[in-house]
């Protein structure tokens, strides 16, 4: 009876009744689904917090109320729904634009990596006394990263999909490995995030600054394209398509603004 009670809690009782009734690529599409969903609403709500670094007074306040509102436990929480994108991602490219058909195997592996880096990351999060350099950090990983969008970008232009698809998976290819790297970074020492001087500093770096503006493009063409897949998947009315079109392009630029305003005139 106690384990019966923990599996409903946990919500494993209810993924298996979803899996038995719709299948396991159902479940998993829309984890991913909803999971960039909620990073996409995130990053905007990123944005507009770090918005407030022109005043480091007003920002360090806000970083007081949202760690009062939003404890260290719920802060790892968010590593769940990043991982399993990022990972589940690439499963995606590797099967959509390098014909790898072992899916279920890629599959394991998306699980047991999330896995790996949420306990790791909690690791980081506990103790919370790791300092790195920031350039070297982003210089490894931006070159990795690059060569994982370089490859993706040979295999789009074998591709007949339209552009933006294209985009869609070049996007994807550079995030890979760019957001857990983020999300890992900004929590090797509570400084590194919450401290105003400390992110000001950092974001002087005219390297830092191509990392972040690449990130910040990146991410919400990233995200835009996803909502509008969505969108068009459930809005069967050729009207409230184009609105929505319409209304997620004008959010995602707006978004943008805000971004890269704050990038360039912050440090």
């Amino acid at each position: 009876m106690l384990a019966s009670n923990i599996r409903k809690i946990a919500g494993i009782q209810y993924m298996q009744d979803l899996s038995r009734t719709h299948g396991w690529p159902y479940l998993i599409s829309w984890s991913h689904r909803i999971s960039g969903v909620l990073l996409a609403i995130y990053v905007c709500f990123h944005i507009i917090t770090l918005s407030t670094l022109q005043d480091p007074a007003v920002f360090t306040s806000k970083m007081l109320m949202f760690g009062s509102l939003f404890p260290t436990f719920f802060e790892w929480l968010l590593g769940i729904p990043v991982i399993y994108h990022c990972l589940n991602g690439g499963r995606l490219l590797l099967y959509e634009l390098f014909a790898n058909r072992r899916d279920q195997l890629v599959l394991g592996w998306v699980f047991v990596l999330s896995l790996s880096y949420i306990v790791l990351l909690g690791f980081f999060m506990a103790i919370g006394n790791q300092s790195v350099s920031a350039i070297l950090f982003w210089v490894y990983l931006f070159v990795v990263s690059l060569f994982i969008t370089f490859i993706t970008i040979k295999k789009t232009r074998q591709s007949h999909a339209s552009l933006a698809w294209k985009l869609q998976r070049i996007s994807g290819a550079f995030l890979f490995v760019m957001i857990p790297a983020h999300m890992l970074y900004m929590h090797l020492d509570p400084s590194t995030g919450r401290d105003a001087q400390v992110i000001i500093t950092r974001m002087s770096s005219s390297f830092i600054k191509l990392v972040d503006f690449l990130l910040v493009c990146s991410v919400l063409y990233h995200g835009a394209y996803g909502i509008f897949g969505i969108s068009r998947d459930y809005l069967s009315s050729r009207r409230l398509q184009i609105i929505s079109t319409f209304s997620i392009a004008i959010l995602a630029t707006l978004f943008a603004w805000i971004g890269v305003n704050l990038i360039f005139s912050v440090g």
